[in-house]
């Protein structure tokens, strides 16, 4: 099973799938109607561990999120969240109630269910494509957001007697976003805070500290009536964008946890399936799909991004990239938790559509991307990674120099670092070498900087002022 599991890695991260179609594959394989036949139908077991993998899977992503790609498009992403959320429900509603004949009930569960984009397959898809950085930004934290007010539609819909009106709803949905928010930014910076100032007895404490803190921040916004969804990833994204000890091993920790989080839980909801029943619901399903991402999606995007100065290319692009995963399949458990009427079809429905259109939209994200002539964004950005050198009291700082870098060029004494930091080694080429002040930089080097505590965040923005301004750097006024 490992084996399998493995192999199924390898093919995703080199085809460009999503690894939710390998891993449900394997699921549905070793299921009801499969090679082992094994029958498994805890739908609320399905829940509890998708809700926990889930937490795993958005902690990576927020500390994979860069708040300088962020931030730009985070009035953007919001709208998408909140009013595109909205939008995207009413339209996929109405087309379940009248294109398939389900009742109103049903079709605003399944509306709301497929409304959330899946921050696996996002995070996963998104971040080999080479696309604007304000594109990337909107969809990561687009992926992360609207999951809390799905959660809530869910819910409600799914919930026994009448639903609510609109306003309680919108109400209610608000509330929780701003409770969990509020909890998650003050954990996030609470935890940073004491892990620069905590020195732990071994350095592989540091990364399991850091997912401790993310779960803390969950737990928290969900007893508090907030959203836990929310207050994890914002808790993650301001933890890894912090200067934490061990940055590279705690974002590696996390990768490796959010594969796993993904193995079990895809597996686990192919596992729930039965095949055989998912014959009757496939064109339903396919025409749900459609109107879902030829109208609903394009809709919402539109509608939410209004305010905004956003080409129509970009646009386009957004509305191709809304991708499905494993949180609608998971959100489709909760109406079969709560008995309602159907739900065992709404969850056929869901589970074929997630299937059908993220085979479609997933390896054809790179092709439209290209036709649309959208190529990565300012690279220019070092990559700076930077390790404590905690008994020296000095910081070793890892620096990639990108090809589009204005460090290019540049000689190693015409850096010009602080007093208290010297680069101390260059690879280039597979080879590394100790440089001379009159060494000149290229594209590609990899730079090893030695600085001592007082001058590290000199160091590193004076690196960041060179890539961007050149050797003239602060004499023209950048640094």
């Amino acid at each position: 099973m490992l084996l399998i599991a493995v192999a199924a890695v390898r093919i995703s991260s080199r085809s460009g799938l999503p690894s939710l179609l390998l891993y449900l594959g394997i699921g549905v394989a070793i299921g009801q109607d499969g090679i082992f036949d094994v029958e498994f139908n805890n739908a609320e077991l399905t829940q509890v561990i998708g809700y926990a993998a889930l937490v795993v899977i958005l902690a990576e992503g927020g500390l994979g999120t860069k708040w300088q790609e962020v931030k730009p498009a985070l009035p953007a992403a919001v709208l998408l969240s909140t009013v595109g959320v909205a939008v995207s429900v009413g339209i996929t509603a109405a087309a379940a109630h009248y294109l398939i004949g389900l009742e109103w009930r049903q079709a605003l569960i399944i509306g709301a269910v497929v409304s959330s984009t899946d921050a696996a397959a996002v995070f996963s898809v998104l971040r080999k494509v080479p696309l604007p950085s304000r594109v990337t930004g909107v969809l990561e934290a687009e992926s992360g957001f609207n999951d809390a007010p799905v959660v809530i539609l869910v819910v409600a819909f799914s919930a026994a007697g009448p639903v609510e009106h609109w306003y309680i709803l919108v109400g209610e949905i608000a509330l929780e976003l701003a409770i969990g928010a509020s909890i998650g930014l003050a954990i996030g910076f609470l935890g940073a805070y004491g892990l620069r100032h905590v020195a732990l007895p071994a350095s592989g404490l540091y990364p399991i500290a850091v997912m401790a803190i993310a779960v803390v921040a969950y737990a928290a916004g969900a007893m508090a009536h907030g959203s836990g969804f929310l207050a994890v990833y914002l808790a993650s994204m301001v933890l890894g964008n912090s200067r934490l000890p061990h940055a590279p091993a705690n974002r590696g920790f996390a990768e490796g946890l959010g594969w796993l989080a993904q193995i079990g839980m895809f597996v686990l909801l192919g596992l729930l399936v039965t095949p055989h029943e998912l014959i009757d619901d496939f064109w339903p399903a396919v025409i749900v799909g459609l109107v879902l991402t030829m109208v609903a999606r394009p809709v919402s995007v539109v509608v939410s991004l209004l305010p905004f100065s956003i080409p129509r290319r970009e646009q386009i692009l957004l509305s191709w990239a809304g991708l499905r995963g494993a949180v609608p399949i998971i959100l489709a458990t909760i109406p079969m938790v709560g008995e309602v009427p159907g739900s065992d079809r709404i969850f056929n429905i869901v589970f074929v559509l997630v299937v059908v259109y993220t085979l479609i939209q997933g390896p054809t994200l790179p092709w439209l991307a290209k036709a649309l002539r959208l190529g990565p964004g300012d690279t220019s950005d070092l990559g700076i990674e930077s390790a404590p050198l905690e008994r020296l009291r000095g910081h070793l700082l890892s620096v990639a120099i990108p090809e589009e870098s204005r460090m290019h060029g540049v000689e190693v004494a015409e850096l010009r670092l602080p007093a208290g930091a010297a680069v101390t080694l260059v690879v280039r080429d597979g080879k590394s070498f100790v440089p001379l002040p009159s060494t000149v930089l290229r594209r590609g080097d990899e730079l090893l900087v030695v600085a001592t505590d007082p001058v590290r965040d000199a160091a590193e923005k004076r690196l960041r002022a060179v890539a961007h301004g050149g050797k003239l750097a602060g004499w023209l006024g950048t640094g």
